[in-house]
């Protein structure tokens, strides 16, 4: 994850309406009750995309997107990680600051 990252998005997030709440909850997703069915299958798939070099993409995971969200929710999101870690990549090993 990349500080300058979740700042900006979670600073989108907050103007395009979302709440603070659930941005707020966000690293702890599976403890709340906040997110539905859907967004629970797109943040456990993403997550295991950010994770892949651990275990790939476990079929239970993939398996549960495919269930709630259409082929093109669940290619959308896989490619929104590919390009997020990319991204993550660069800032991080840039050593980007990120000040107050």
């Amino acid at each position: 994850m990349c500080a300058y990252c979740v700042r900006l998005h979670g600073k989108d997030a907050e103007e395009s309406g979302e709440s603070r709440d659930r941005i707020n909850v966000l690293p702890a997703w599976r403890e709340t009750g906040y997110f539905t069915v859907k967004e629970r299958a797109a943040l456990a798939l993403i997550e295991a995309v950010t994770l892949i070099s651990v275990g790939q993409v476990p079929d239970a995971v993939y398996d549960e997107a495919a269930n709630v969200l259409s082929q093109a929710e669940v290619a959308a999101i896989e490619w929104l990680g590919v390009v997020i870690n990319a991204w993550n990549r660069i800032a991080i090993s840039s050593r980007y600051p990120v000040k107050p």
